[in-house]
């Protein structure tokens, strides 16, 4: 491997390869930008969900994520393989503090972006002391590891889907009956597509199934007439390019306080997401975690200064090298600048925006399903001892507290459901594992 700060990128042939190619080496060009048009259709379904939500501007939110996936890529030095999308960890946190109620755009979203941005900045000083360690020794990052078990990130992550669940149950309900069936038609659409296709639709199950959720939608509404139609002129009247809505932060203490401690969520999602591509790459690449940590609170800085989500490293894209094997960190650069070039086109934006709510509802309940599995997932893979009681009351007090939203108030400083389970899922590992030492 070369010692400077970026890989050579030595081109290899894939199939003279054993199919398998590293985050230092490159396939040919027009090949990268078929893998970069591939890895922007995986992570579409979940970026562009994670903004409507809040009532983010979504053509603002892919653009940042590919602007976010160039500076992540420049602070780990092309290393380590990954797409930049809309984190979910923030939907809670800016729902709480804007109290957006759906439906067009959030008229609150300032306060979010000011917390959004603090929150980045958090994970940046996370991340760089990650990376001075890291500089000093080989085993820099084990306190992390120390810190937050899998017991501790798979709570956490779990949590982030629980505590979402009323917010997808409300949406999916609607306001008619029609709107409740179309949402649950669209999670067998997900449904059908995840377990009866193969191969690359079964891995774009979130995107084949929001498609096939609105030509249903379609089909009922605007040649039934059973809800409300959708309307398409707007995709008509809206240009080819243009510049998307930006936004200016506004810092508030409270909101703050209630969306800064996502940034522990991120670093377990970091954290994991690291771990899952250094054991498909057979690399270990937990020197670069400190890196990976600044450029993620970068990014989110970055992106919350223009109205954009914060961002996270993308499971789904990790998911897309696990069926391909192509590793490549160039091809992520194309699936950038391809987002990037469908951030500054308002015809797109006019697309998005035409998916109807019950669509958005049923999508809602799968996504937050799936990262609620996600989390107990983690304790599957790392075979998490719930024998032990010090992981079981861990495990049960965490989802408890994350799921029945339990919130505190010290003056200005408030935590949500998500905050609270984050922190007192480390505090309470930390405090039942020194009295087992003791």
């Amino acid at each position: 491997m070369s010692n400077s700060y970026f890989p050579r990128w030595r081109q290899v042939n894939p199939d003279a390869s054993g199919g398998v190619v590293q985050p230092d080496e490159r396939l040919s060009w027009p090949q990268n930008v078929a893998m970069g048009a591939q890895h922007v259709v995986a992570m579409f379904g979940s970026t562009i969900l994670a903004p409507l939500l809040m009532g983010f501007d979504p053509n603002v939110a892919i653009l940042m994520s590919g602007i976010g996936t160039l500076i992540f890529f420049l602070f780990v030095g092309g290393r380590v393989p990954s797409y930049l999308g809309s984190s979910f960890a923030f939907i809670g946190g800016v729902i709480a503090v804007t109290g957006y109620a759906g439906g067009g755009a959030n008229a609150n979203i300032g306060v979010a972006l000011g917390a959004i941005i603090v929150c980045g900045l958090v994970y940046t000083l996370i991340g760089l002391v990650v990376w001075w360690l890291n500089a000093r020794s080989a085993n820099g990052s084990d306190w992390i590891d120390a810190w937050m078990p899998p017991v501790v990130t798979g709570s956490i992550v779990a949590v982030i889907g629980l505590n979402l669940a009323p917010i997808a149950a409300k949406g999916a309900m609607g306001g008619s009956t029609f709107e409740a069936i179309m949402a649950l038609i669209t999670v067998l659409c997900v449904g059908g597509v995840a377990v009866y296709t193969r191969g690359v639709t079964q891995r774009l199950l979130i995107l084949v199934g929001l498609i096939l959720a609105c030509v249903i939608y379609a089909i009922l509404a605007n040649g039934f007439g059973l809800g409300k139609p959708m309307d398409f002129g707007g995709i008509a009247a809206a240009a080819w390019f243009g510049l998307p809505t930006f936004s200016s932060p506004v810092f508030d203490v409270g909101a703050m306080s209630v969306i800064v401690p996502v940034a522990i969520i991120l670093v377990a999602e970091n954290l994991g997401h690291i771990k899952a591509v250094s054991a498909m790459t057979g690399q270990n690449l937990d020197k670069y975690l400190g890196r990976a940590f600044v450029g993620d609170g970068v990014a989110t800085m970055v992106s919350g200064s223009v109205g954009g989500t914060g961002v996270t490293t993308y499971a789904e894209n990790i998911g897309v090298m696990t069926v391909t094997r192509i590793y490549s960190s160039l091809v992520f650069v194309v699936a950038a600048v391809i987002a990037i070039f469908l951030g500054f086109s308002p015809k797109f934006g006019a697309l998005i925006q035409l998916i109807p709510g019950p669509v958005l509802g049923g999508m809602s309940i799968v996504v937050f399903g799936l990262i609620a599995i996600a989390g107990a997932r983690i304790w599957v893979v790392n075979q998490v001892d719930f024998s032990d009681n010090r992981n079981l009351i861990v495990a049960a007090v965490t989802l408890v507290l994350g799921a029945g939203n339990f919130s505190l108030e010290l003056g200005a400083f408030r935590l949500d459901g998500i905050g609270t389970a984050t922190f007192g899922a480390i505090i309470l590992y930390a405090l039942l594992r020194q009295s087992k030492r003791s």
